[in-house]
């Protein structure tokens, strides 16, 4: 059964995740995806996908990273409301490839970011911080393009 508050461990588990974000590989990794990748696409997310591409070892590395930490929320570990509030990135990295998700599990993973969109159907803060976002990358995107 879910716990209707956040615990001490949830603090705990929360720190150490945050530890584990400012690993050097990891920050590097984090820094390649937040900045560098924009995809426009569903062959701009598959590319990445794909061992070759040059940004796909920061991919997997957040993906994992990011599925592991929601994980703890699908299986009752972690608080999913405070998870959500206090880990987002995670679903920045999700909204940017959200419109691609039922495609890639189609051709590639069925099981692909499963506890990700756990998270976001399961916790109203995930589910609103995940809306806010979309906003913000649609925004974003739109400027992009107007750059060009």
């Amino acid at each position: 059964m879910a716990q209707s508050t956040p615990t001490f461990q949830d603090a705990e588990l929360t720190l150490r995740l945050y530890d584990l974000r400012r690993e050097t590989v990891m920050r590097e990794s984090r820094n390649l995806l937040n900045g560098k990748f924009w995809p426009k696409s569903y062959e701009d997310f598959a590319a990445i996908t794909k061992p070759d591409h040059q940004l796909n070892a920061a991919f997997r590395q957040v993906s994992g990273y990011w599925e592991m930490a929601y994980s703890m929320a699908r299986h009752g570990i972690a608080h999913a409301d405070f998870l959500a509030e206090n880990n987002a990135e995670g679903l920045f990295f999700y909204a940017k490839i959200y419109p691609y998700i039922e495609q890639f599990r189609k051709d590639v993973s069925p099981t692909a970011f499963t506890n990700t969109e756990w998270i976001t159907k399961n916790s109203n803060v995930a589910r609103q911080r995940l809306e806010t976002i979309q906003k913000r990358l649609s925004a974003m995107m739109e400027m992009m393009q107007s750059m060009k």
